[in-house]
């Protein structure tokens, strides 16, 4: 096992990333980054979060024990993250939840080993939450990206609440999502019981307490290649949904439920740039 535990203070810097600026009078952001077996990519995905223009942030990465050489990559950037584990664990939830029980940010997002954000995420990002002390999570556009980092399509991102939610009209791209670190003491932390729909159940309890707000910007990549859980995730996903449907007290006879037992056909054959087309419309 390899650990490192380091929380990096500076006054100033304009050369490294990841410090936690002591007279910043921005908010501390805590970005996760939960990873296995991602070697491929983890490094696009820390450097995309290094190299944003936003200074007052901790990076904290929760490796699983990879095996592909993805443990001496977090080791090369170690003296820019905040903390840093290398562990068996129970799984994505499980690291994710892992990630923000060490963060100390106001503002908290997760980015998975394969996505990356555009330089000006972050900033953006705490901008809009700045000026609107309401919203407790923005989320923004998110560019599909193949295995090669070309992009494919777009997430069809757009505004959302509770009751859209329930109807299975998420909308939200996690990779381009950021939630202040309040309103995940009240909902938190995930369910370790969900693979696929823990963001979508934690969307569902946040808009039980807040306002969500889509922000027509870009701010992330979200990579679709053939070891991604996306790429399988209907399957699976659509059952968890209906799993937090079910708690929320939602009827059996409803959309989502209907979409849960249709999509499955439907993708079977679909190509990706239909997929796409599809789910902007359900």
């Amino acid at each position: 096992m390899y650990r490192q535990s380091i929380i990096l203070k500076g006054i100033g810097s304009k050369h490294k990333r990841g410090f936690r600026l002591k007279t910043s009078r921005q908010p501390l952001v805590s970005i996760v980054t939960p990873s296995y077996n991602q070697a491929n990519f983890l490094e696009e995905t820390i450097l995309s979060v290094l190299g944003q223009d936003y200074e007052n942030f901790e990076y904290i990465i929760v490796d699983g024990n990879s095996t592909d050489g993805s443990q001496e990559i977090i080791r090369k950037y170690a003296d820019q993250l905040a903390w840093w584990v290398s562990e068996p664990d129970q799984g994505q939830t499980d690291a994710i939840n892992k990630g923000f029980a060490h963060a100390k940010g106001e503002i908290l997002a997760w980015l998975n080993s394969d996505d990356t954000y555009l330089p000006s995420a972050v900033s953006e990002a705490v901008e809009f939450l700045e000026k609107h002390p309401k919203i407790g999570l923005v989320y923004g556009d998110a560019n599909l990206i193949d295995s090669e980092g070309n992009i494919i399509g777009q997430f069809p991102a757009r505004q959302t609440d509770h009751q859209r939610l329930m109807r299975g009209y998420v909308h939200i791209p996690q990779q381009a999502a950021f939630f202040r670190a309040d309103q995940w003491i009240k909902v938190g932390p995930l369910d370790p019981t969900f693979f696929f729909a823990m963001d979508y159940d934690l969307w569902v309890r946040l808009s039980n307490h807040t306002q969500l707000r889509y922000y027509p910007r870009l701010w992330a990549n979200f990579r679709l290649h053939g070891e991604a859980k996306s790429i399988e995730s209907d399957d699976r996903c659509w059952p968890e949904m209906v799993r937090v449907h079910q708690r929320e007290g939602g009827s059996r006879i409803s959309w989502l439920r209907f979409k849960a037992a249709i999509r499955p056909f439907l993708y079977g054959w679909m190509p990706m740039k239909m997929r796409v087309w599809v789910r902007r419309y359900l």
